[in-house]
């Protein structure tokens, strides 16, 4: 059911996607992020929070210092670089083993990232916002997360259809600036432009939006569902409230042939996860 891959990291083993789900950790180094806004934006608690969640079993550090919550005030480049350059500094400095992946569309702070020690880029706008963000994943041969975010897509237009014909033209930028295909994973970008109906919809036909029939083969798959409105709002429940429904998405989001998952509480979703691959695959050899 689900497709492997060998995912090349700089200067670190590389990723292997496949029947093993990945969890990552999420690590907002912002003060108003929609769930965990101000409690990690101080260097100490940031690298207590992403070393605990290594503990939990976390596989890869997304670190992001612009919240995309909506009505989030845009976040300038230098502040952004304030924020999350001492954090990656001081991660590279513990010698973290989980590789650190870059949550930006702001092509400046995925260089100064990368050169600091992340290993993946985060683009929130898929590759089709920044013209330079492509040759920066380019040059520094890194690979690169690409979401789906169509603010003005054609609402008559069937979501399924839209995220092709996007992700198509986020392949197309890639490979015009260099990047290779097996660099490229895709993120159908839950809660972003979408309706709650969309949004259960994406989770259950979730390789039909990213699977290979209409992007030239299969790609990785990050689901991102942790906390979300499409939960609040089915739930009427409050963030910190999600974690029950954030799981339920995490296991059907597996079930449905995605890689990596994009989540606040790691150890939950990482008992969940093996639950999910013991079911599918059947458990590890125990001898009993």
């Amino acid at each position: 059911m689900h497709s492997t891959h060998t995912i090349a990291l700089p200067n670190r083993p590389p990723l292997q996607l496949g029947r093993r789900a990945l969890v990552m950790g999420i690590l907002n180094v912002t003060p108003d992020s929609f769930s965990d806004g101000g409690q990690h934006n101080l260097v100490e608690s940031a690298v207590a929070h992403a070393q605990a969640m290594i503990a939990e079993g976390a596989d890869i550090l997304d670190i992001g210092g612009e919240s995309t919550r909506p009505g989030a005030e845009p976040v300038g480049t230098q502040e952004e670089l304030d924020r999350v350059m001492p954090v990656i500094d001081a991660l590279i400095a513990a010698g973290v083993s989980a590789p650190i992946s870059i949550d930006t569309y702001k092509p400046l702070v995925a260089d100064q990232a990368i050169q600091a020690g992340a290993s993946i880029i985060n683009d929130v706008h898929g590759l089709q916002g920044a013209p330079e963000m492509a040759p920066i994943a380019a040059l520094h041969d890194v690979p690169v997360i690409a979401m789906h975010w169509h603010k003005d897509r054609d609402r008559s237009t069937p979501l399924q259809h839209s995220t092709q014909l996007y992700f198509a033209d986020t392949l197309a930028r890639a490979a015009a600036a260099g990047i290779s295909r097996d660099k490229i994973m895709l993120d159908p970008g839950f809660g972003f432009g979408k309706s709650l109906a969309e949004n259960y919809a994406l989770l259950r036909e979730l390789k039909s939006h990213s699977g290979s029939v209409h992007l030239g083969g299969d790609f990785p798959i990050l689901v991102g569902t942790s906390r979300k409105s499409m939960i609040g709002k089915l739930l009427q429940n409050q963030p910190e409230e999600r974690l029950a429904g954030t799981i339920a998405t995490t296991v059907l989001g597996y079930m449905n042939g995605g890689h990596i998952f994009r989540v606040h509480d790691v150890k939950p979703n990482r008992d969940a996860l093996r639950v999910a691959e013991a079911t599918l695959y059947g458990p590890p050899e125990t001898g009993e």
